[in-house]
């Protein structure tokens, strides 16, 4: 028993000692520590990350610092802004992050391997002594968009990188930074994107990069050269290259290069031209080829229908010619990425040839004069996207099985066909739906609950709208954006819209309704955007049911046949007011100017009396004021000098009187902003206010809407802009971008198709 005792305790006393070690192993170095602090000196701090970093504190227990848990020295610093819960405003992810500057003697942490700074606001980068890091393997500086580095060189001197990330940050002045990677001895992975950088050494053979290099991503640059020759001769270990965005020309090489194990070749975006060589059909272990939107032309390889590990294909935007087949795709078991688009490609497919492949997304055109019948075996589709093609139903069996099966896509897009098929008898259930310029027959589809954005526009419908709106009772429609512009509808508005109270966007211009705003229009309390013009609506809006719609941005009724007063009922959040050419009457009210939020306002063409209220000065945002062709007197208020904004300014044909404001930017504007005002006198006007007996210049009447149909041009493009840098835009960065993929699939999966219509809820709001 003694002698079990005694073990017993030389075990505690061994257990004890053992644990007070470790203790006093947890407390990190007090030079990392130092680094560290002086680091957070130079920092801004704007949402309290390094909060936690204090001077009386272990740093080990920092937020954002990891160390080794014996040595108890920094081996991660991980400080990366927390992008993926970050609101889609970037102005208030810049806000939210750390910005300043990037002190290199942080490499001098001694066992530092893993540093991550990306997403954040840095702008400089010190280096305030020798850098000589013999541990850091990993890099990551990415998207510290306001980041401007000069040179490279002290990279070249951290032989142990493997891992680069520089993608976002302006690199226009390195010209060298070829020389300074090649350096690197045991580099596997190098991410360059979207860096400026404009010397690429397009002549030079071969480039001596680490045998170990498995990705290089040069994404979106401007190299505005030849596609450069030492690509097609780095290792054969190369798994990933993505040159695209690059303004490259010339042709692929004819010979097979050293590229045995790539896996992933983007070259998309480009000005590359001539025929596909048939080396890429050798590439056995090819799961994605990314080459649309170049010159590329001649017949595609049959052999390319050999890579077995194909997994995306994507081709469209080329001038290839000749006859694509099943041949083309016989053993691509599993692709599920196919677009594949050119004018001048005919589609033969066998009727009865069923693909080895599911695919996911499929974007193809032109198809005549039938569809091939193995799209119908295509059960896992969740994109389809079919452009310039002309075919028709031979019975109304073959049509009604065709939106049968679309209906079981989640994003359908028909654009630019001639289609001969009615849809008046379709049910539609994806949750995308855009049918932009085709020509059907028939009137409008009945929608499913789970459509949230149809759009089918110019495309020939006719009948009333009441049977798309009136045909479900439900209250849970998620619909959010309604695109029916442009089309041949008629009868009224419908009173049927307290079944759609999710929606956002309604565009109804360019037909042929009439009648009044109906009372149900009051339960679109989330629309923000309502477009009506070109058609022959009446009635008075002053009283109507929009009043109650509080969250509109933008009111556009031009164009019809709306009488009595302007309304005086316009939500603060209105950003653009589009009222002309109606029958509006009588003055406009002191209340219309108070919105200080208005960016565009357009009452021309009507019959509005009165002056111009001196509120208008109010509008500090404006930037667009027609109040052109209407019988308005008085003189032009002072208080319009304060609208600095103002861009395109008309009050031409009214009965204004007195002198131009002066002093202020009324002068810069032409004289057509004011014509046809017998009694306005003053700069720009020929016409003296000292001398009322001189004649006026006479112009053309019809010259008044020059001025606004340039700057409604610049204004939407504007707008569209702003709007998120459009989804049609930015889906190729998105696809082909690591960091934006993540990010943009995390906020799809949360907002998914709402997304789409914030996205073009401006884009299509005039024309």
């Amino acid at each position: 028993m003694d002698s079990n005792n005694i073990i017993w305790k030389r075990k505690y006393v061994f257990a004890m000692m053992l644990s007070t070690l470790c203790m006093m192993c947890s407390c990190c170095n007090e030079r990392d520590k130092e680094i560290l602090l002086k680091f957070k000196e130079g920092v801004t701090d704007p949402s309290g990350l390094l909060s936690s970093w204090k001077q009386e504190q272990d740093c080990c227990q920092w937020k954002g610092v990891t160390c080794h848990n014996i040595t108890a020295r920094v081996i991660h610093l991980t400080l990366s802004c927390d992008y993926y819960d970050v609101e889609e405003d970037e102005e208030y992810n810049s806000q939210k992050c750390l910005a300043g500057d990037i002190i290199l003697s942080l490499l001098d942490m001694e066992y530092l391997q893993h540093l991550d700074l990306s997403y954040n606001d840095f702008s400089t980068i010190s280096a305030d002594s020798t850098v000589n890091s013999s541990t850091l393997n990993y890099i990551d500086l990415s998207y510290n968009n306001n980041l401007f580095i000069k040179s490279l060189e002290w990279l070249s001197q951290i032989s142990s990188l493997e891992y680069i990330d520089l993608s976002n940050i302006n690199l226009h002045m390195e010209t060298n930074w070829l020389h300074w990677m090649t350096v690197l001895p045991s580099l596997v992975e190098l991410y360059l994107e979207s860096c400026k950088l404009e010397d690429i050494s397009p002549s030079l053979e071969y480039a001596n990069f680490s045998t170990s290099l498995q990705y290089i991503n040069l994404y979106d640059n401007y190299f505005h050269s030849e596609l450069p020759k030492w690509i097609f001769n780095l290792s054969s270990h190369v798994l990933k290259i993505d040159l695209s965005r690059n303004y490259f020309m010339g042709q692929l090489p004819n010979t097979l290069p050293n590229l045995h194990s790539l896996t992933w070749l983007a070259l998309h975006d480009n000005y590359l031209n001539g025929s596909i060589p048939d080396w890429i059909g050798q590439l056995q272990y090819l799961a994605g080829l990314s080459i649309h939107d170049n010159y590329f032309s001649g017949s595609l390889p049959t052999n390319l229908g050999n890579l077995s590990s194909l997994n995306i294909l994507m081709a469209d935007g080329n001038l290839f010619t000749g006859v694509v087949s099943e041949r083309n795709f016989a053993k691509l078991k599993n692709l599920k990425y196919l677009f594949f688009e050119s004018p001048y490609i005919t589609f033969d497919f066998d009727p009865l040839w069923i693909p080895p492949f599911q695919l996911e997304r499929l974007y193809i055109g032109p198809l005549h004069p039938t569809l091939p019948q193995w799209l119908y075996t295509q059960t896992s589709l969740y994109f389809l996207l079919i452009q310039d093609s002309k075919f028709s139903f031979e019975s109304a069996n073959n049509n009604n099985n065709f939106w049968r099966f679309a209906s079981t896509v989640q994003h359908l897009k028909l654009y630019n066909n001639t289609i001969e098929g009615d849809l008046s008898e379709a049910f539609l259930n994806s949750s995308i739906i855009v049918l932009t310029s085709n020509n059907f027959k028939g009137s409008l589809p009945r929608l499913s609950s789970n459509v949230v954005f149809f759009q089918v526009n110019n495309s020939s419908l006719s009948g009333s709208i009441s049977r798309l709106l009136c045909h479900s009772k439900k209250s849970n429609n998620n619909l959010q954006y309604l695109d029916l512009s442009d089309n041949n509808l008629s009868g009224g508005l419908t009173d049927c819209w307290m079944n759609w109270k999710s929606l956002r966007y309604v565009n109804l211009g360019g037909n042929n309704l009439s009648g009044n705003i109906p009372p149900s229009m009051g339960f679109l309390s989330n629309l923000t955007s309502l477009h009506l013009h070109e058609n022959n609506l009446s009635g008075d809006i002053s009283s109507s049911s929009l009043q109650y719609c509080r969250s509109l941005s933008i009111l556009n009724v031009r164009e019809n046949s709306f009488s009595g007063n302007i309304p005086k009922w316009m939500p603060q959040s209105i950003r653009i007011v589009q009222l002309r050419s109606n029958k509006f009457i009588g003055t406009m009210s002191p209340q219309l100017f108070s919105l200080s939020q208005l960016h565009f306002l357009n009452l021309s063409h009507n019959r509005l009396t009165g002056t111009i209220p001196k509120e208008i000065g109010n509008m500090t945002q404006l930037e667009s004021l027609d109040l052109s062709k209407n019988e308005l007197t008085g003189q032009i208020p002072e208080s319009i000098s304060s609208l600095s904004f103002l861009d395109n300014l008309n009050l031409s044909f009214n009965n204004l009187s007195g002198q131009i404001p002066s002093g202020t930017q009324l002068q810069s504007f032409s004289e057509l902003s004011y014509i046809g005002n017998v009694d306005l006198c003053g700069p720009p006007l020929p016409k003296n206010c000292s001398n009322h007996g001189d004649d006026t210049k006479t112009l053309g009447e019809n010259d008044d809407d020059g001025d606004e149909s340039d700057f409604l041009s610049s204004l939407y493009m504007g707008l569209g802009v702003g709007f998120a840098v459009g989804f049609w835009g930015v889906c190729g960065a998105i696809f082909f971008s690591r960091k934006c993929r993540h990010a943009y699939f995390r906020f799809l999966y949360d907002l998914r198709d709402r997304f789409y219509v914030l996205l073009l809820t401006n884009l299509n709001s005039f024309h």
